[in-house]
C-alpha cells in the first residue's frame, strides 16, 4: 500500500458546532419552553452556553466514557447536552420517557449512567422510579432555580451549573472511534438493545444526509423543525446536520399535537419538518380546518413507518407541501435512504410520479443494501424480487452494547445487518418497503403485504387510521384482518369497505373481516404498534370458520 500524505485530523462531534459557531454564528436555534415562552437564541450563543456546560460536567467528575442520560424534549437545553457531554468525550444517553417504567429501570441500570438530567414535566415521573434508581445516580433538572419544582429529590438546576463558567473552551484531543451517544431500541420483544454510536460514525452520517441536504430542507435559506424527538436515535441525525449546513433549527418542545404543531409552525414559519405518519396525520386534520398549510410550510419528510400514498397526495394536491420519504432504524444512525426526486422523476405523469413517491428512496451515501431470500442467496434489484433487506456501512451498528445473546442473531454470514424489513429495489436503486418480516402475511403460500393493503384502505375518505394483522385459518394458514378507525361521525360498514377496496387490490388480498375502533395502539416512538394488536386479537376467530 502506498499511503496519502494527507494529515490524519480526527471526525469529532465538537467540530461541528465549533464550525457552525464561526460560519453560520447568525443562524438559529428557536425552542418552544416548558416554561411556556419561546427561547431564540444563535449558533455562536450556543457554543458559549455548550461550553460552560461542558466544564460544568468536568466538575461534577464527569469523564471520557462515562454515561449521562437525559429524560427531555426537543429544546436548546437538550440541544446543548448534545455536545457539551460527547465534546468532553461521555456519551450522550438519550432515554425515551414514554417508554414502560420498567424498560426505563433496565436502560439506567444496563447504561450505567452517572447522572440524569431532565425536564420539569418529568420530575414526577423520576420521583416515581426514585426508589428503584441506582443510588448514585445524580438529577439535573433542566431549568433556573428559581422555576425548580418542590421536591423530595436531592437535585441541581441545570442554569445554576453554567454559572462561572467560562463560555469558550478547547476540546480534549479525542478518538473519533469513540463513543458518542447511546440510544435503546423500543424493545417491542424482550429488554431494548443498546446502540453504541461513535464521534466517526456520527459524522459519517451527517455527512450522507448533506449529499441530499437541498432537498430535504437542509439549507442555510431554511428553517427545520424536528418533530421527531432528540430523544430517539439522535433525532435522526438533525441535531449534527443542521448547524454543519447553518439551517435554523426550531425545536418545539412538548407541542407534538396537530394543533400545537399548527400554531408553532405558522407563528415561526418553518419550512420543513421531519416525523413520523401518526404526526402528520395530526398536523393534517388540522390544516383541513383551517383550510390551509401552516405559513412558509414547504416540505415534509416522513419516516419510522411508510407513508400511505393517500397522505402524500393530500399533502402534494390539496396543500402545496413536498413528502419525502425516509428509511432506516436506530442501528443505522439512523437515515439509510431517502426519496429525493431529481429532474427525471419530477418529469414523471403524475400517476407514475405519485406511485414513485411511496417508495422509501435510494441508498444514503455509505450505506449498502442487499435483499435475499430465505435461504440468504441475493437476490437481483429488478423491482421485482423481494426479500429480506440488509445493510451494511460505515454508520452502521457493529454490535449491540453490551448484549451478546443479541448481536449473535442480528447479522449474516457476511457480517451484513439484517434490518427485518421484506423489500424490493429496482433497477434504478429505489427501495419499496413490502412488509416487516413479522407483519407479512402468509396465505396459501403466497405474501399479502398489511403496508400495500393499508394505504389502500386509508385512500377511503371516512378512514382516519387502520392497521391490518395475520389472523389464522384453517386453510391458508392466515388470512388478513383489517382494524380501522373512522374519521368522527363516519358510518361505514365492513361490506362498503370491502367493496371500496375490491378495485384497489387482488381480489385474494381482500381482508376476510373489518373491525372498527375507537383507536389504534403506538409504541413509545409513535409507530403502530401491531404486536399490542396481534395480543389484543389473539383469541379473534374470522366469520365462517
Amino acid at each position: 500500500m502506498l499511503p496519502g500524505n494527507m494529515m490524519d485530523r480526527p471526525l469529532t462531534v465538537p467540530s461541528i458546532l465549533d464550525f457552525a459557531a464561526e460560519i453560520h454564528g447568525d443562524a438559529r436555534v428557536i425552542s418552544a419552553r416548558v416554561e411556556g415562552d419561546v427561547h431564540r437564541y444563535s449558533y455562536a450563543d450556543a457554543h458559549k452556553r455548550v461550553s460552560r456546560l461542558a466544564h460544568a460536567l468536568r466538575q461534577l467528575g464527569i469523564k471520557d466514557g462515562d454515561r449521562v442520560a437525559t429524560l427531555a424534549w426537543n429544546g436548546y437545553r437538550h440541544f446543548e447536552l448534545y455536545y457539551a457531554i460527547s465534546g468532553i468525550g461521555a456519551v450522550c444517553h438519550t432515554i425515551n420517557p414514554r417508554l414502560f417504567e420498567d424498560q426505563i429501570l433496565y436502560i439506567v441500570s444496563h447504561a450505567e449512567d452517572r447522572i440524569l438530567f431532565l425536564e420539569t414535566s418529568f420530575l414526577p415521573q423520576v420521583e416515581k422510579l426514585a426508589d428503584r434508581l441506582p443510588t448514585d445516580l445524580r438529577y439535573v433538572v433542566m431549568c433556573a432555580a428559581e422555576d425548580l419544582p418542590e421536591t423530595a429529590l436531592d437535585v441541581l438546576a441545570f442554569e445554576d451549573l453554567l454559572k462561572g463558567q467560562l463560555d469558550t473552551i478547547i476540546w480534549p484531543d479525542l478518538d473519533e472511534r469513540q463513543a458518542s451517544a447511546l440510544c435503546y431500541t423500543s424493545g417491542t420483544t424482550g429488554n431494548p438493545k443498546g446502540v453504541l454510536y461513535s464521534h466517526r460514525s456520527t459524522l459519517i452520517h451527517t455527512m450522507g444526509l448533506l449529499a441530499v441536504g437541498q432537498s430535504i430542507g437542509l439549507s442555510p435559506e431554511r428553517s427545520l423543525l424536528p418533530v421527531v424527538p432528540l430523544f430517539h436515535v439522535n433525532a435522526w441525525g438533525l441535531p449534527f446536520a443542521a448547524p454543519l449546513v447553518g439551517t435554523d433549527f426550531i425545536l418545539p418542545g412538548a407541542r407534538l399535537d396537530g394543533a400545537g404543531l399548527f400554531a408553532f409552525m405558522d407563528e415561526e414559519k418553518v419550512n420543513t419538518s421531519w416525523g413520523v405518519p401518526t404526526v402528520w396525520f395530526g398536523l393534517l386534520a388540522e390544516m383541513r380546518k383551517h383550510g390551509r398549510k401552516p405559513e412558509g410550510f414547504e416540505c415534509v419528510l416522513v419516516g419510522g413507518s411508510a407513508a400511505p400514498k393517500p397522505m402524500i397526495e393530500e399533502f402534494e394536491k390539496d396543500f402545496g407541501v413536498t413528502v419525502v420519504q425516509a428509511w432506516g432504524m436506530s442501528e443505522m444512525s439512523p437515515v439509510g435512504s431517502v426519496n429525493s426526486f431529481y429532474a427525471r422523476q419530477r418529469a414523471l405523469p403524475e400517476d407514475d410520479r405519485m406511485e414513485l413517491k411511496t417508495s422509501q428512496g435510494r441508498r444514503a451515501f455509505g450505506v449498502d443494501f442487499k435483499i435475499v431470500d430465505g435461504d440468504g442467496g441475493r437476490l437481483p434489484h429488478d423491482g421485482v424480487a423481494f426479500g429480506e433487506l440488509l445493510v451494511r456501512g460505515g454508520a452502521v451498528m457493529s454490535a449491540y452494547y453490551n448484549d451478546e445473546t443479541a448481536t449473535a442473531s442480528a447479522f449474516d454470514e457476511e457480517g451484513w445487518l439484517k434490518t427485518g424489513d421484506v423489500a424490493r429495489i429496482d433497477p434504478e436503486g429505489f427501495l419499496f418497503l413490502v412488509d416487516r418480516t413479522k407483519d407479512v402475511i402468509k396465505s396459501g403460500g403466497e405474501w399479502i403485504s398489511s403496508i400495500d393493503l393499508e394505504s389502500a384502505a386509508l385512500a377511503h375518505p371516512d378512514v382516519a387510521e387502520c392497521a391490518v394483522i395475520a389472523v389464522p385459518h384453517p386453510k391458508w394458514v392466515e388470512r388478513p384482518l383489517l382494524i380501522a378507525v373512522l374519521e368522527g361521525g363516519a358510518n361505514v360498514t365492513t361490506e362498503e369497505l370491502k367493496a371500496f377496496l375490491g378495485d384497489r387490490v387482488a381480489k385474494w388480498w381482500l381482508p376476510d373481516d373489518v373491525v372498527f375502533v375507537d383507536a389504534l395502539p403506538h409504541t413509545a416512538t409513535g409507530k403502530l404498534s401491531k404486536m399490542a394488536l396481534r395480543e389484543q386479537f389473539s383469541d379473534y376467530t374470522l366469520p365462517g370458520i
